[in-house]
């Protein structure tokens, strides 16, 4: 049982920082900073930053993915030393898509505290602001780079009734989105860009539309996209009837046929088979 504040011991502090407007920081999370002994940062250049606009004089560490191994020991031994150390990311909430969990895992297995100094998080920022279902939903974060794989870990959710959260670079923000509709079919989705800068933008719209959109190739993309809230389409309708109701309700034949090649789990030949074939014999 960790016992944050009534049996003090060398902590971990994992503190949320800006996720672009640097006045998102809380108060508490600048008294920590100021009060520990030592920074892990992600990127010392880019926490500098943060550091130099709340006068925040303490001395930092690298810590990322490349040398996380070979600064474990270096991290516990300051612990052994009872010293106190903070926890930051470039943005956002530790420990949310960079290695952050491996040394809190560590620590916590040598027995010391770790306490969240919780604040400003992309995920939720984006979630909030969607209008789609809050809760339940799931965060994939990044998806696998290679086509197959992330074709494959997106068939895991395709029956999903929770919204889905995943983030994504903007040199791939296209192609994902392609496949998110290849493999999903057409759903409503938010994609925001540059959350809490100046160029915040959120657009609302659905899967389909976004076949047919440019998108901005800077700045960091959150994609929100609603759960499958019908995944039992009536198993009495016809593969003919469900591709004309899809585009009685606004898409366009080739996506109408896509999508339903996809809620079928069946090939898209036999989608196009049973419609622009077999329908006109009848």
């Amino acid at each position: 049982m960790q016992r944050s504040f009534k049996d003090p011991k060398p902590t971990l502090y994992v503190v949320s920082t800006p996720i672009g407007n640097l006045r998102d920081i809380t108060y508490r999370a600048v008294d920590i900073l100021n009060q520990v002994d030592l920074i892990l940062a992600e990127d010392t250049r880019t926490s500098s930053v943060l550091l130099n606009a709340y006068q925040i004089k303490k001395p930092m560490m690298s810590y990322h993915e490349f040398n996380k191994e070979d600064k474990t020991d270096q991290i516990l031994a300051l612990l052994d030393e009872q010293k106190n150390l903070a926890l930051i990311s470039d943005a956002g909430t530790p420990g949310i898509n960079d290695p952050g969990y491996e040394i809190i895992k560590s620590i916590i297995e040598h027995g010391y505290h770790v306490v969240s100094i919780p604040g400003a998080s992309a995920l939720l920022a984006a979630l909030v602001t969607t209008g789609l279902i809050i809760q339940p939903f799931t965060f994939i974060g990044f998806l696998p780079r290679k086509q197959s794989d992330m074709k494959k870990s997106l068939g895991d959710y395709v029956q999903r009734k929770e919204t889905l959260v995943i983030y994504e670079s903007p040199l791939r923000i296209k192609k994902t989105l392609d496949i998110l509709f290849e493999i999903l079919g057409d759903r409503k989705v938010a994609i925001c860009r540059e959350l809490t800068k100046t160029f915040e933008t959120i657009i609302r719209t659905s899967l389909a539309e976004t076949q047919h959109m440019e998108h901005n190739t800077k700045g960091e993309y959150v994609i929100v996209i609603e759960g499958n809230l019908n995944p039992d389409f009536q198993s009495e309708e016809t593969i003919n009837d469900h591709v004309i109701r899809l585009i009685e309700s606004g898409m366009n034949e080739k996506d109408a046929m896509k999508a339903v090649s996809v809620e079928r789990h069946i090939p898209k030949s036999e989608v196009y088979q049973a419609y622009k074939i077999d329908s006109k014999k009848t």
